[in-house]
């Protein structure tokens, strides 16, 4: 199976690909938004491109679980993702997965040039916890 995951941000949405036979995960370009609104030609270009069997999507919680002011956003891009596609769209808990992206890239800081390498090797990172997970 194939998948194709998203790191929601208002700026940026990192992307990255997987599939489950090796369980691993390879960052994409990411894509611009604004205000937290992709360019949903751009997402349907994506999705022709892998042909993802499922959408996967980080959940920015707070280090106790709960709710900050993106995750109601990044659920209801999910939502969208799924309403205008029609696959199925799983919320992945991405807890420390910048943190996490900085260490395995190196990348410090929050230079905008490197910011969405940044995201979508957070991308990664959600993809393969849901990989790892089995895909629950």
């Amino acid at each position: 199976m194939t998948y194709l995951a998203f790191d929601y941000g208002l700026k940026r949405i990192g992307v990255a690909t997987g599939q489950d036979l090796t369980a691993t995960a390879t960052p994409q370009t990411p894509l611009n938004a604004s205000n937290g609104h992709p360019d949903w030609n751009a997402v349907a270009d994506l999705l022709a491109q892998w042909q993802p069997t499922a959408l996967i999507v980080g959940l920015p919680l707070n280090m106790d679980g709960s709710d900050n002011p993106i995750t109601q956003r990044a659920r209801k891009f999910a939502k969208r993702l799924h309403g205008r596609f029609h696959l199925p769209c799983h919320l992945v808990d991405e807890r420390l997965s910048t943190r996490e992206a900085r260490e395995r890239t190196g990348m410090q800081g929050k230079s905008d040039r490197h910011q969405g390498l940044l995201d979508s090797a957070a991308a990664c990172i959600i993809l393969e916890q849901f990989l790892d997970s089995d895909g629950s």
